[in-house]
C-alpha cells in the first residue's frame, strides 16, 4: 500500500497533465480519422488504463494518434467508421502475433530516412486533410485517393468562409506563440477553454458571424466509455490491421526509445510489444480506434515528472473523469479550432533537423525520405515503408557488394610503409615495395567475394609478397571460403608468395573446407599475428 501511494503521489500531477492534452487531442484525431469524437476518448481512456498495467515503458502514453489517422480515416471512408473498433480489435491481435514471433527485433531493419519519410507524408496528410475545417468549405466528394481529396478542396477553396479561415490562421498562430513564450503549459489545454467560449458564443447569437461547431458535425455526442462494436472481418480489414499494427509497432517502439534518451532509464520491449496489443484489443472491444503510443502525449508526460507508468494509468482515468464531466462543452469547439490543433500537430511530427542533416551529410538518405514520403501520400503509408526499406537495402547491398579492404604497401629493403589505400578502389602502387598486407574488413561472402576476387587479378609482377589479414573479417560463408580459395590460387599461379595471417577462432573452422587454408597451414604460411608473417618475410 505504501508503494502504491508513493507512486500515486509522485505521478498524479504529470497524469493530470496530460490528460488536459489527451482530451483534446483524442477529440481532434477522432474526427481526423473519420469517427465520432466520443470514439477517441474511450480509446484514450482503455488504451491508456491497460497500456499501464501491461506495458514495458514508465513513460509512454497510448491513444489515439497522427501517425495513424490517414490511414483510419481512409479505411472509415471506404468500409465505414462503425468498423474501426474492429480494426483495432484486429490490429491487437496481429501485434500479439508479433510479439510472439518477436518481430521487434526486425524493426532494426527499417532506416532512419524510411522513417523519416513516412512521418513526413503523415503529417502532409494530417494537416491537408483539414483543408475543409480549416476553411469553412462547403461539405465536399470524398474520394478514396488523397490527393484527390486535395484536389477537390482547392478547386473550392474560392467558397472560403472568412471567419473560419481567420479563426483557423489566428489559432495556429497563437499555438507557436505559447509554444514558445508559455513552455510549461502545452497550447492545446490553452486554446480549447477559449475555443469553446468562441464556439458558444456564437451558438447563442452573440457574435457577428457563425462558426460551424463539433456538435453540428457530430450532433450525437455522448459522454460514454463504452460503445458496443460491430464485429465483422473482411480481407480489406485484415490488410489494414497489417498496416496498422506495423505502424504502431514502429512507433510505440520510437517513443519507448525517446523517452529513455529523456529520462536516462530503459523499457522493456517485450512487455511494451504485449502492452501494446492488449491496449488495441481493449480498446476495440470498448468501441475505440487502433492506438498507438504517442511522441507529444510521451514527451510531456515525462517532462511533466512521471517517474513510473502509474502516470499512463492516472491520465486515462482523469481523461475519463473530465470526459464524463466536460464532453458535453467539446460539441461548441469550432471545426477551425480542431483543424488548427491538427496541423499543428502535424507540423510538431515533422522533425526538420533530421531533414537538414541528412541533406548536408548523406544526400542519398535525403532522397530516400523524400521517395518514401512521395510513396506514402500518392500510395499509402505501407507502401511508403516497404519502398523505403526496400530501397536502402538496395542502396546497403550494393555498398556492401564492393567489399571494403584496407592495403599497405612495404618495403623490404628500407624496411618501412611506403603506401596505404582503403575504401573501395585500390590505385596505382608504388614500384618501391615488394610486400602487400591486404585486410578484409567485415565480411567475406557471396555479396562482395567478386569484388575482392577481381583486385587479385591485376597486381604487378614487383609485389612478390602479399599477406592477406583477417583480423577484421567478421562473417565467411562458403562463398566466401571458395573465394579465398580462389584468391590464393590466382597469386600463387602469379608466383607470389602468399601468407595468412589474424583469423578469429570463431571463423577458423569455416576455413576447414578450404584447400588453400590448409596447405598454407601445411606450409607454415599462417600466422596469429600480420607482425610474425613480416618478420619471416625479413622485416
Amino acid at each position: 500500500m505504501h508503494f502504491f501511494l508513493s507512486r500515486l503521489q509522485s505521478n498524479w500531477k504529470s497524469g493530470l497533465t496530460v490528460a488536459l492534452v489527451s482530451v483534446p487531442m483524442s477529440v481532434s484525431l477522432a474526427v481526423a480519422s473519420g469517427t465520432n469524437p466520443t470514439v477517441g476518448i474511450i480509446t484514450a481512456v482503455w488504451a491508456g488504463l491497460l497500456g499501464a498495467i501491461f506495458g514495458g515503458s514508465h513513460f509512454d502514453i497510448m491513444g489515439p494518434a497522427g501517425a495513424l489517422s490517414g490511414i483510419l480515416a481512409a479505411f472509415a471512408l471506404q468500409q465505414g467508421a462503425h468498423l474501426l473498433p474492429m480494426l483495432a480489435i484486429v490490429t491487437g491481435v496481429i501485434v500479439f502475433i508479433s510479439y510472439a514471433l518477436r518481430f521487434e527485433k526486425y524493426l532494426t531493419f527499417i532506416p532512419a530516412s524510411t522513417v523519416h519519410g513516412f512521418t513526413l507524408g503523415v503529417g502532409l496528410i494530417l494537416a491537408f486533410g483539414q483543408m475543409g475545417f480549416a476553411f469553412g468549405l462547403p461539405t465536399l466528394p470524398r474520394h478514396q485517393e488523397f490527393f484527390a481529396n486535395v484536389i477537390e478542396a482547392f478547386k473550392h477553396i474560392g467558397s472560403s468562409h472568412i471567419p473560419t479561415t481567420i479563426t483557423f490562421i489566428v489559432t495556429l498562430a497563437l499555438m507557436f506563440v505559447f509554444l514558445k513564450y508559455v513552455k510549461k503549459v502545452p497550447p492545446a489545454i490553452i486554446v480549447t477553454p477559449f475555443a469553446i467560449l468562441l464556439g458558444y458564443l456564437g451558438y447563442i447569437g452573440e457574435l457577428p458571424f457563425a462558426l460551424q461547431t463539433l456538435g453540428e458535425k457530430f450532433p450525437n455526442i455522448s459522454s460514454t466509455l463504452f460503445i458496443l462494436p460491430t464485429f465483422h472481418i473482411d480481407v480489406k480489414l485484415l490488410t489494414t490491421a497489417l498496416t496498422v499494427a506495423f505502424v504502431a509497432i514502429l512507433e510505440t517502439m520510437l517513443c519507448g526509445k525517446v523517452a529513455d534518451g529523456m529520462t536516462g532509464t530503459k523499457y522493456n520491449r517485450r512487455k511494451e510489444m504485449f502492452g501494446l496489443s492488449i491496449a488495441n484489443i481493449g480498446a476495440g472491444l470498448a468501441g475505440g480506434l487502433p492506438a498507438t503510443a504517442v511522441l507529444a502525449r510521451t514527451a510531456l508526460n515525462a517532462k511533466s515528472g512521471a517517474n513510473h507508468k502509474m502516470s499512463q494509468g492516472i491520465n486515462a482515468v482523469f481523461v475519463a473523469i473530465i470526459s464524463l464531466v466536460f464532453l458535453g462543452t467539446f460539441k461548441y469547439i469550432p471545426l477551425s479550432v480542431i483543424a488548427a490543433i491538427l496541423v499543428f500537430t502535424s507540423i510538431r511530427m515533422i522533425e526538420s533537423h533530421h531533414f537538414i542533416r541528412m541533406y548536408r551529410y548523406d544526400k542519398i538518405s535525403f532522397g530516400l525520405s523524400l521517395i518514401v514520403a512521395f510513396a506514402t501520400l500518392y500510395w499509402d503509408p505501407t507502401i511508403g515503408i516497404l519502398v523505403g526499406t526496400a530501397v536502402s537495402l538496395l542502396f546497403f547491398v550494393e555498398k556492401i557488394s564492393k567489399g571494403q579492404f584496407e592495403l599497405i604497401a612495404n618495403d623490404i629493403a628500407q624496411k618501412a610503409i611506403v603506401d596505404r589505400i582503403s575504401g573501395v578502389t585500390i590505385k596505382t602502387l608504388p614500384e618501391n615495395c615488394d610486400t602487400l598486407v591486404y585486410s578484409v574488413k567485415g565480411e567475406l561472402a557471396y555479396i562482395n567475394a567478386q569484388a575482392h576476387i577481381s583486385r587479385f587479378e591485376t597486381i604487378p609482377d614487383h609485389h612478390k609478397n602479399i599477406v592477406l589479414r583477417m583480423r577484421e573479417l567478421s562473417f565467411i560463408d562458403l562463398d566466401g571460403v571458395d573465394a579465398f580459395d580462389e584468391i590464393v590460387d590466382i597469386l600463387e599461379k602469379q608466383g607470389k608468395k602468399v601468407l595468412v595471417t589474424g583469423i578469429n577462432p570463431i571463423l577458423e573452422k569455416s576455413f576447414a573446407d578450404s584447400k588453400a587454408y590448409t596447405r598454407l597451414t601445411e606450409s607454415k604460411l599462417v600466422f596469429e599475428r600480420t607482425g610474425h608473417a613480416l618478420s619471416s618475410l625479413g622485416y
